[in-house]
């Protein structure tokens, strides 16, 4: 798509995923009758939700509200944006009574027609519009690669309406953001900021003031950061990109930060502003409309951001950053109960603990064969479950479990002790809350 995205940007490495952890984890497929386009299974669909789970909580405390916007839009508004003379090639059109259509393959254009469908006052700025939406782009079949390069994703994709006064809080208050997700997931990330580039002689007072702004967001987020110019701002604004670094010290791009100049011009975005802007009659970033609307309102600014970026990328990433050992707050294979032979006492308690974790909202399967305890065991390590639940006598005599830790033996049972289910409950309630 157009450089003046940030949910555009390419990895910049390829994730070398491990074939049999792939198999083994029951993530996703890919399949020719749809090239491109991932099938995500019931574990794959576990991962996926948590994250998207995660990242809501977070706009629901960093005053984001989620919006919904159409899959298919008249070509006449990839026109107005400017993307069609650019990208059209890469969207996926067909013609409906007549008219050119396309698949969505970005979201902001579709925000600003939520901000201009009514007059809007400075007081309601900033307003911070966040969507997962499905987009599909009709990229090369030579380029598509397993999760990581595909025809339809999702991404954490969000657009910010906000007064040239508050652009530097908001940036700031994005890498902020990002710290808070990545430090979670255990990743370290460089930032750079991409400035105007020399061949680009329009606007220059709005794109100092904007690389002014991005700098002091940067300094007082305290972290270091280099300054580049590779052209990436050319079509809109200045950028700031992270670089995220997994645990094999790979380098990807997720997440991004870019003013935009030219969709609130394309569009024509507006908002009535404070006496005090109407005095100052400003004309760079929150630019007035001429002379003979004068009266009738003044650009925002547009700030452009994702943290995760692709849902699809960053589930390739991660099942590589965790090689299959999911921590248990985001793991698709939380608990097992296994019973230690498959007498009717054992199996009717393996199956009510099953049902009082499932209840509790945990992801919990049961094996109630008549293997031997040692082989469950084996082949719920193997699998990667977080807690592998064992249920005997003792156990039901007692009604508690005996909770064996993954990696961990039950060659010498003796040594782990046994708790109630409410307890163990407990531990899990505080391991999601600390992201273990």
């Amino acid at each position: 798509m157009a450089d003046n995205h940030p949910e555009d940007e390419p990895s910049l490495s390829v994730v070398i995923q491990n074939t049999s952890s792939v198999k083994q984890d029951e993530l996703f497929l890919c399949h020719k009758m749809s090239p491109g386009s991932c099938f995500l299974l019931p574990h794959g669909t576990r991962v996926y939700n948590k994250l998207i789970e995660f990242i809501k909580k977070e706009y629901w405390k960093r005053g984001y509200e989620e919006v919904i916007s159409p899959n298919i839009y008249n070509m006449k508004l990839w026109e107005t944006s400017k993307d069609a003379a650019s990208y059209k090639e890469n969207m996926f059109t067909f013609d409906i009574d007549k008219q050119e259509f396309g698949l969505k393959s970005i979201n902001g254009p579709g925000h600003c027609l939520m901000f201009e469908h009514r007059v809007r006052s400075y007081r309601e700025l900033p307003i911070r519009l966040a969507e997962f939406g499905v987009l599909h782009r009709n990229e090369a079949s030579e380029a598509l690669s397993g999760l990581t390069h595909t025809r339809r994703f999702q991404q954490d994709d969000a657009h910010i309406f906000c007064t040239k006064e508050q652009v530097k809080k908001e940036v700031k208050d994005v890498l902020d953001f990002v710290d808070y997700v990545y430090t979670k997931f255990g990743f370290t990330y460089e930032l750079k900021l991409l400035t105007r580039p020399e061949e680009n002689t329009k606007d220059l007072q709005r794109w100092e003031e904007s690389e002014n702004d991005l700098v002091e967001a940067l300094q007082e987020f305290g972290k270091p950061f280099t300054v580049v110019n590779r052209g990436e701002g050319a079509f809109c604004g200045p950028k700031i990109d992270i670089t995220l670094s997994d645990a094999m010290k790979r380098k990807f791009q997720c997440a991004s930060i870019q003013l935009d100049f030219q969709l609130p011009d394309h569009f024509k975005l507006r908002y009535s502003p404070s006496d005090e802007e109407k005095k100052e009659n400003v004309m760079i970033h929150s630019k007035v409309l001429g002379s003979e609307d004068k009266d009738k309102g003044v650009r925002p600014v547009m700030i452009h951001r994702t943290v995760l970026g692709s849902f699809e990328r960053m589930l390739a990433i991660l099942l590589d950053h965790y090689k299959g050992k999911w921590p248990f707050w985001i793991s698709p294979r939380q608990v097992i109960v296994c019973s230690s032979s498959n007498n009717e006492n054992h199996r009717s308690y393996a199956e009510e603990v099953r049902r009082q974790i499932h209840d509790a909202g945990y992801h919990v399967d049961v094996d109630t064969t008549d293997r031997n305890i040692s082989e469950k065991v084996g082949e719920a390590e193997i699998a990667q479950y977080n807690y592998i639940l064992v249920v005997g006598d003792e156990e039901v005599a007692t009604r508690q479990v005996t909770a064996l830790l993954r990696d961990s033996s039950c060659s010498d049972r003796s040594k782990v002790p046994m708790m109630s289910v409410d307890a163990l409950l407990d531990v899990f309630k505080l391991r999601i809350v600390k992201f273990l």
